[in-house]
């Protein structure tokens, strides 16, 4: 088995450039083509001449770009590609990539989050700088223009010192009709040359066909494209050797970042994830979460969380969280059944919907009947200008990026993280005490390192996962909020496996589940929770002593004689710990899976997003 390699690899939208000696245009649009797995709502590309710019750009799929345009009609030999994964404006022609400035003598894309945009916007504004989109991206191209007097590298260097946040940016202009910019911070950019030109793009897979030798910029470098070679510079303009990696493997392989599976890489990316999702969030010690500022808590007497699936184990978290810190009258119930039951839904209650598509239909139904009933609702989901975020009061994005796999696990992680924020956040608001508030969000700031921590134990969960080489069953057992942990993980398990699995409350086992345990009998047992660790492990000593095959998952402080197969998490807030126990679990089935010969990315039956009731 060989291990993936423990990378920062994120990416929520596709760039591609190239300067050369053959039109451009083809090379763009294929080089995108081949970044279309990562999910897109926009697509877009400029072409540069010494007179102009010619920019296309349209709101839906790549082939609608292309069919727009007479391909072999362009002959310009540098341009500039995007595919468009929405953060800041919804999928619209306006919001699409590329952005030019007023005069169409620059134009750019951008790939992350400008965290500071707003008050640069308001700036640029002042100076009489007119927008024409939403989004947080087309401040570059008005700091470019801005401070461009003819040198474009030194207006890029200005530039990057205004910005806040993740970026991979890419420039072109009529004034070197035959060079290509790109500047990078904590957001990918590769770049390559052969005999035709050159190429950058936000991922290996842009640019394979052409070159197998690509550099891969570091945080703080730029680079100047022509269609000779590539040179890159630091942020004060020095020149810097490079280095270039060749990458033996295929598209298909480049497509997964050199992961087996599209599964796999979504695992490994959550600690990017994470950081993401926190990012503007966390400040000082202080949440920003200007959305929820109306809510008024103090009419509130009920919360229900509603989801499906995966989203409903999150949402199980949250009501967890509501109990502890705000002491309201809170539910957690599938949306397939919440407008079946006789919940009390009226101006007195707050709803939150949590799904990662943000067009799941059950929980679409259920926001539009609590909109209807006067209910403030509130929604989480991944994806901006979704259904749920249209119907919605306000709406919390996590930044998990495109899940191609069918199993959630980056998007799940994501949830618990802003979800944890987000009752925080209210239990402030209402002026609550919350018990250890700061250590939990110093805890929160280091989880990335956590997870990342986690993800080292692959060998160790692909090791325990051969114990269901032969087996057909598996239980997973847990109290108070270890049981989110375990209904999860006995999902993972069998929707990517096929094993069946059952998760149970560990002090229900001896009321009639324990008779299901045998000798060899697989039972992963959480035990994070201090206040019935104890009992928990007393539960599972139940099974040892029929023959079980025994995984504890527990703190670095709990006794836990007798056992041989122990992880233990690092040491981090209790109300946590189901973040990096997830992300355990999750390798857990993993590879369970793959010893099994399944298809990790698409289990049988299922789909990723189920617009069905």
């Amino acid at each position: 088995m060989i291990y993936a390699q423990k990378e920062d690899f994120f990416i929520m939208c596709g760039i591609t450039g190239f300067t050369g000696k053959v039109p451009a245009l083809p090379i763009l649009l294929k080089g995108l083509e081949s970044l279309e797995y990562r999910g897109y709502d926009s697509a877009g590309v400029t072409l540069v001449t010494e007179d102009a710019l010619f920019t296309q750009k349209r709101k839906g799929r790549l082939a609608d770009l292309e069919s727009s345009m007479d391909v072999p009609s362009f002959m310009q030999t540098t341009g500039i590609g995007h595919t468009r994964w929405a953060t800041h404006g919804v999928p619209s022609q306006l919001n699409s990539h590329p952005h030019t400035n007023e005069k169409e003598t620059i134009s750019i894309v951008h790939n992350g989050i400008i965290e500071n945009y707003q008050s640069i916007k308001e700036k640029l504004i002042a100076l009489g700088y007119v927008f024409q989109s939403d989004t947080d991206s087309e401040v570059i191209v008005h700091l470019l223009d801005h401070y461009y007097q003819g040198d474009m590298m030194e207006a890029i260097q200005k530039t990057v010192q205004q910005l806040n946040g993740s970026y991979a940016i890419c420039v072109v202009t009529t004034d070197h009709p035959d060079e290509v910019y790109v500047a990078k911070d904590s957001s990918p950019m590769v770049i390559g040359h052969s005999e035709n030109g050159s190429y950058c793009a936000s991922d290996i897979p842009a640019i394979l066909e052409y070159t197998k030798d690509v550099v891969i910029l570091e945080d703080g470098q730029m680079a100047k494209l022509t269609p000779n070679g590539v040179a890159v510079f630091d942020f004060a303009g020095n020149a810097l050797e490079t280095k270039v990696t060749h990458i033996p493997y295929d598209m298909n392989a480049a497509q997964k970042g050199g992961y087996t599976t599209f599964m796999e890489k979504e695992i490994y990316e959550q600690p990017v994830a994470i950081k993401e999702t926190m990012r503007g969030i966390i400040d000082h010690g202080q949440i920003h979460l200007p959305q929820l500022d109306a809510v008024d808590m103090q009419k509130i007497q009920y919360v229900h969380f509603v989801a499906c699936g995966t989203a409903y184990h999150a949402c199980l978290y949250a009501q967890a969280l509501v109990q502890k810190w705000l002491g309201r009258i809170v539910t957690c119930v599938a949306a397939s059944e919440f407008r079946y039951g006789n919940y009390p839904v009226n101006e007195n209650t707050l709803c939150v919907f949590v799904t990662q598509s943000g067009e799941t239909a059950d929980t679409l139904a259920a926001l539009k009947m609590s909109k209807e009933k006067g209910a403030q609702c509130i929604a989480v989901t991944n994806v901006l200008g979704s259904s749920i975020s249209r119907y919605a009061d306000q709406t919390l994005y996590t930044s998990a990026g495109p899940e191609i796999a069918v199993a959630s696990t980056k998007a799940f992680t994501t949830q618990l993280v802003l979800l944890t924020l987000m009752v925080f956040d209210l239990a402030k608001k209402e002026g609550r005490e919350i018990a250890d508030g700061d250590a939990i969000l110093k805890d929160l700031q280091r989880m990335p390192e956590i997870v990342k921590e986690m993800l080292e134990k692959a060998p160790l969960m692909d090791q325990y996962a051969h114990f269901l080489d032969n087996q057909y069953d598996a239980y997973f057992i847990g109290r108070q909020m270890d049981y989110v942990g375990v209904v999860e993980g006995a999902l993972k398990l069998k929707e990517i496996s096929y094993v069946h699995a059952d998760a149970y409350l560990a002090g229900e086992l001896k009321h009639g589940s324990i008779a299901l345990i045998e000798k060899d009998t697989v039972v992963v047992a959480l035990a994070t929770e201090p206040s019935v660790a104890a009992k928990t492990i007393s539960n599972i000593e139940e099974t040892v002593a029929r023959g079980a095959n025994v995984i504890l998952i527990t703190t670095q402080q709990q006794d836990a004689p007798g056992f041989k197969n122990v992880i233990r998490i690092p040491d981090i807030h209790p109300v946590l710990a189901t973040i990096p126990v997830t992300v355990l679990l999750q390798l857990f089935a993993y590879y369970a899976a793959v010893h099994k010969g399944r298809d990790v990315d698409k289990p049988r039956n299922l789909a990723k997003s189920v617009t069905v009731e």
